[in-house]
């Protein structure tokens, strides 16, 4: 099968069903936004829990201005109470992060904002020692124990921080997960009937075909090109306004629980999710023209 047949087979299909074409890369645009939607949002909080890897559970902030010896002293309660094991013990692991560190933390949860960026430095930072406790049940007692001590700014608690980004985060990606798999619904039934309207028209030709020793493939190849093209269509007009407000979107599951800023996707990451739209549309694509081929094939 030449590249040229495939191509003039595939670019008359088109052209012949231009309005069909048109309405199915539209609906597969629109289901697809939506599921990327859900995507960059997800990939938002992600970005914005960076302080929580690992397993941490609190995080004592220290003032910027805080002392070595003031440091130390919050240092050695954690250690401990760490070494003392055994059933009294809160703290299963623990880790300081200096201001150096928690610098590159700033620059990619504020990654959005690179004037506030610009303005930080290092030493405006406050370190933290960031507590993986034994049990979820010790977090509000580890806390209780540091808040108020010398030297320390905050205490804060990842459920508490995470928990109103991820109900915020679930009602809407509920709400955008239905409207995506309703439109794909849609989308699979325009494309399949845009292939069964250009083979219908072409039925006597596709017998001939058959008749004269055209294998199943042969004749399907350009009809599956033709949904992959719909279908590819469709993801990268997706792609643009979900990578171009991809900022805007993050913002919609925005909270302060975490930082004062709106939530951000650095450019890589919304690359990521603008190939997986494009796997997904080529796929679904190809497979509901490959689906509808299949009755016009029995001759």
């Amino acid at each position: 099968m030449s590249s040229g047949y495939l191509l003039r087979e595939t670019g008359g299909n088109l052209r012949r069903n231009l309005a069909m074409t048109i309405a199915a890369v539209v609906t597969m645009f629109v289901s697809l936004a939506a599921a990327g939607g859900v995507l960059i949002m997800r990939q938002a909080i992600h970005e914005q829990a960076v302080q929580w890897q690992g397993g941490v559970q609190v995080a004592v902030f220290l003032n910027a201005s805080v002392s070595p010896g003031e440091v130390r002293a919050v240092g050695r309660l954690l250690a401990e109470d760490h070494a003392s094991g055994g059933g009294d013990s809160l703290v299963k692991r623990y880790f300081y992060v200096d201001k150096a560190q928690a610098y590159r933390e700033f620059k990619i949860i504020f990654g959005g904002d690179p004037q506030l960026v610009r303005v930080m430095s290092p030493a405006l930072m406050p370190p933290s020692y960031r507590v993986v406790p034994r049990s979820p049940s010790d977090v509000t007692t580890i806390g209780d124990q540091f808040r108020g001590q010398p030297g320390v700014f905050r205490v804060a608690y990842a459920e508490q921080a995470i928990q109103a980004l991820e109900d915020r985060f679930r009602t809407l990606s509920e709400i955008a997960v239905v409207l995506a798999i309703g439109v794909m619904i849609g989308a699979i039934a325009l494309i399949v009937n845009t292939i069964q309207l250009a083979i219908f028209a072409r039925r006597r030709e596709v017998a001939v075909m058959k008749l004269v020793g055209a294998t199943n493939w042969f004749i399907r190849v350009p009809f599956m090109l033709e949904g992959l093209v719909d279908g590819v269509l469709g993801a990268l007009l997706a792609f643009l306004p979900i990578y171009f407000a991809r900022r805007s979107i993050a913002s919609f599951v925005g909270s302060e629980s975490l930082a004062p800023q709106r939530l951000y996707v650095p450019a890589h990451d919304a690359v990521v999710t603008g190939l997986l739209m494009l796997l997904v549309g080529a796929a679904v694509g190809a497979l509901g023209s490959a689906f509808a081929v299949r009755r016009f094939l029995r001759v």
